[in-house]
C-alpha cells in the first residue's frame, strides 16, 4: 500500500507562523504534498490545505533533518499507509482511507483538508 507522512516543519522563511505541517502522500517516485496549519483531527472542521511542490520519498521514513536550501527543519510526526487513488490532476478532489498513526477518511477538496471517522 502507498504511504503517507505528516511532517512538523519549523523555521520555513515563507511561514510567518513559524510552524506548519506538511501532509505527504506517496505518488509514484515522489510525494504529493499540502501545507496544513494543524494536525488533522477526526471529525473536526476542514482546514486550509495549500498545495506544495512534490517532496522526496525519503521524508516518508522516520527522520528529523534540516530542509535543503536553508528552509528550516522538518520532523516526521505521523505516518502510515493509505488506500485509494490520487487523481492525476493536481487540482482534483482527493478522497483516501488512512491507516496508521492517523486513521479515517481523508478528504482534500476545494483547498481544504478534513479527516473523518464514522
Amino acid at each position: 500500500m502507498p504511504r503517507y507522512a505528516l511532517l512538523r516543519h519549523t523555521g520555513a522563511p515563507d511561514d510567518p507562523s513559524g510552524c506548519h505541517f506538511d501532509l505527504l502522500l506517496e505518488d509514484g517516485d515522489s510525494c504529493r504534498t499540502w501545507r496544513l496549519s494543524t494536525v488533522p483531527q477526526p471529525n473536526e472542521a476542514a482546514q486550509p490545505a495549500v498545495p506544495l511542490p512534490a517532496h522526496r520519498k525519503v521524508w516518508l521514513e522516520p527522520r528529523s533533518a534540516a530542509v535543503s536550501g536553508d528552509r528550516g527543519w522538518a520532523e516526521r510526526i505521523h505516518a502510515g499507509s493509505y488506500s485509494g487513488v490520487i487523481p492525476k490532476a493536481t487540482d482534483a478532489d482527493v478522497t483516501l482511507q488512512l491507516e496508521g498513526d492517523l486513521q479515517g477518511c481523508l478528504r482534500i477538496t476545494a483547498g481544504h483538508c478534513s479527516l473523518s471517522n464514522p
